[in-house]
This record gives C-alpha cells, sequence and structure tokens, in this order.
C-alpha cells in the first residue's frame, strides 16, 4: 500500500503508522483567458456550507472581518449567511478574478482548490498562516498570510487602497502557482508514483 497525501502538511499531521506515503501537490486548471481586473475593491471568500462546518472553516473569523472590511461570499449555503450563493464551478475563475483579493479564513483543512485556482488566475491571496498555507503564500511577494487577525485586517486595508499593489501580489503569485499547481506536473507526479507503486508490487 502507498497513501498518497494532497500536501506536505497532511503527510506531517496524519499518522500513517508504517504505511509508506507520498505527497502529490495539488494540480488545477483555469482559462487562459481569464485575466485579473480587481475592479471591486472587496474581497472574495469562496467556501461551501461555512455556516454549518462552524470554526474549523473560519465562520467566526470571516464574519468578524466581514464587518470591518467588505467580503462577499459565495458557495453552498452562501445565502444563509448574506452571502451571493452558488456561482458555477466553470464561471469562478473569471467571477473572482474582479476581486481585489482572495481570502482564505480557514483554520483546519489543508489546503484549498480554490486558493490555488485564484492564485492562479493572477488574485492575491490572504489567509490565515495555518495548514498548507504558510508554504503556499509568500508574504509580500504573492500576498499575506498572518495568525492574527488584526495584521489581516491590516493587510486587507491596504490592498483595497493601493490596487497596484495588489496587482503585483497577483502577478507574482500566479508565476508561482503556473510552477506549483499545474495540471502537467499533476499529471506527470501520479504517472511517476503509479508507475512506480507497480514496479515495487511485481
Amino acid at each position: 500500500m502507498l497513501l498518497v497525501h494532497v500536501t506536505a502538511f497532511n503527510r506531517l499531521m496524519w499518522d500513517s503508522n508504517r504505511t509508506p506515503t507520498t505527497v502529490i501537490d495539488h494540480g488545477v486548471m483555469v482559462p487562459a483567458n481569464v485575466e485579473y481586473t480587481g475592479e471591486h475593491a472587496k474581497g472574495i471568500v469562496v467556501v461551501n456550507n461555512i455556516q454549518r462546518r462552524g470554526r474549523r472553516l473560519g465562520l467566526d473569523v470571516f464574519e468578524r472581518i466581514r464587518r470591518e472590511v467588505p467580503l462577499d461570499l459565495v458557495g453552498m449555503g452562501a445565502a444563509k449567511l448574506g452571502g451571493l450563493g452558488e456561482v458555477p464551478h466553470d464561471a469562478l475563475p473569471q467571477f473572482v478574478a474582479t476581486y481585489r483579493f482572495f481570502f482564505n479564513p480557514i483554520r483546519y483543512t489543508s489546503l484549498g482548490l480554490s486558493v490555488c485556482e485564484a492564485m492562479m488566475t493572477g488574485v492575491p491571496i490572504i489567509g490565515l498562516a495555518t495548514t498548507e498555507m504558510a508554504t503556499t503564500v509568500e508574504n509580500g511577494q504573492s500576498g499575506y498570510v498572518e495568525t492574527d487577525v488584526d495584521a489581516l485586517l491590516e493587510r486587507m486595508r491596504y490592498l483595497l487602497d493601493h490596487p497596484q499593489h495588489a496587482r503585483e501580489l497577483g502577478e507574482n503569485g500566479r508565476a508561482y502557482a503556473r510552477r506549483r499547481f499545474n495540471i502537467e506536473r499533476f499529471a506527470s507526479d501520479w504517472q511517476r508514483v503509479v508507475s512506480g507503486f507497480v514496479e515495487r508490487a511485481r
């Protein structure tokens, strides 16, 4: 048996006992014609059923920040919290690209695909410096991650007031995401892992 994790954080935190493990990072695709505009001086949050999943998904963090900084919420169940509801997945990259920044309030999930997709689109990322987010976003280069919510608020306000800085962060993040999360790398990693496993099993 071989246990494949989607992040190094997962491999670190799971007790796999004697089972051998490896990591294959996410691979995502976004339409090539989607370009970041950041025209909406707001942040966008993409979380499904955040109202049901509570603290683990950062409901309290989202609600606190929303009182001080304009944020839109999309995803399943979003309308129950005054959000915009669901956006079809194929329309989501273009929709997200119109926002000044992408905010990930999640405490405990490893690394959401929506974060990878937003980065691939050129949207600057702001989030909690927990889980794999700490290795994905570089402060001052592709976005900002903090464990201090007050510091996050300061970063958000700065991006709202400085759209050019937001654009620069997004461009850096897109270059990074294209290296780390491109679908060709993902497929190649899976081919390598499966082929190696089959060879060893013979």
